[in-house]
């Protein structure tokens, strides 16, 4: 069985076409429109096939597992760190690895002036991998996106979502001299796969064996980055889950601590009264803004 979408915790927005016809003559996103942006996690059985391509340009940010694409010049392989780049109407096959299904956050793209971005990115009328130097960086242009459209339709927040793709093409460009070396940066890979799956529990010893690194070297580079070790940064993130959690829902502690991947809730009052000097309930009760 094969899936084009439909992947538990999965975000998706497309824009209504006759709303996208009308936003490519209005000046401010004529030059470059997202139509399409989402965030599938862990998307076992993903398949999409299209054997005279899109109508628009694809982005596709891989921050874990692995996933294929066939293109005219043949098959390429995603892994954590790259960017597929898809002109309109490239011919193309992509889906998920079978056995360590990608997750990904992606774009799609028109408007004039994507053709001569993606050139400046070095990518042909065959597509092309990119090296992604910060991919955390990427990952947030592409929410910022997506949550624009999420929002709503209105110019505002298409405009938003344009100016977040405009800057991930830019980016993209710019690094192209890394690319061109063949480097990546193991650390904002890992920070990439942290953020995306904060709730799970991965040793140390994991996250340094997924890029490639020693513990000692992958901790010292991550501190680096961090400003503090890869648990600690787990932490943090959970904490930042946790707080948006009591801000924005009526679930219960218990309920909270299990959605940001602490079993025991004890553990979680712990961990939260050490980051934040006060307890959930506490800091639920507060005036905030």
């Amino acid at each position: 069985m094969t899936l084009e979408s439909g992947f538990p915790g999965e975000r998706i927005s497309v824009l209504p076409r006759p709303r996208l016809r009308a936003a490519k003559t209005d000046p401010l996103t004529a030059q470059l429109l997202v139509s399409d942006a989402g965030y599938f996690p862990r998307a076992a059985s993903h398949l999409r096939v299209r054997p005279r391509g899109s109508e628009q340009a694809i982005i596709i940010v891989c921050t874990s597992g692995t996933g294929w694409c066939e293109l005219p010049g043949g098959e390429v392989v995603l892994q954590p760190g790259h960017a597929l780049v898809l002109p309109a109407g490239t011919p193309h096959r992509y889906g998920a690895d079978t056995h360590d299904p990608w997750t990904v956050w992606w774009l799609h793209l028109t408007g004039t002036a994507v053709p001569d971005l993606l050139s400046a990115a070095d990518v042909g009328a065959d597509g092309a991998v990119l090296v992604v130097s910060d991919v955390s960086r990427a990952v947030a242009l592409v929410n910022e996106a997506l949550s624009a459209l999420e929002r709503d339709d209105s110019p505002s927040s298409l405009q938003l979502a344009s100016g977040a793709a405009w800057h991930l093409l830019a980016r993209l460009a710019a690094g192209r001299h890394a690319r061109a070396a063949g480097r990546v940066d193991p650390v904002q890979v890992a920070i990439a796969h942290l953020q995306d799956a904060y709730a799970s529990d991965e040793s140390v010893s994991r996250m340094a064996a997924r890029v490639g690194l020693s513990v000692s070297h992958f901790s010292t580079l991550f501190r680096k980055a961090a400003g503090c070790g890869p648990r600690e940064y787990q932490t943090r993130l959970r904490m930042n889950r946790s707080r948006e959690l009591l801000d924005t829902t009526d679930l219960s502690v218990a309920a909270v601590a299990r959605a940001v991947g602490y079993e025991d809730p004890f553990y979680f009052s712990r961990q939260f009264r050490k980051v934040h000097g006060t307890t959930a309930s506490e800091y639920r009760d507060r005036a905030k803004g």
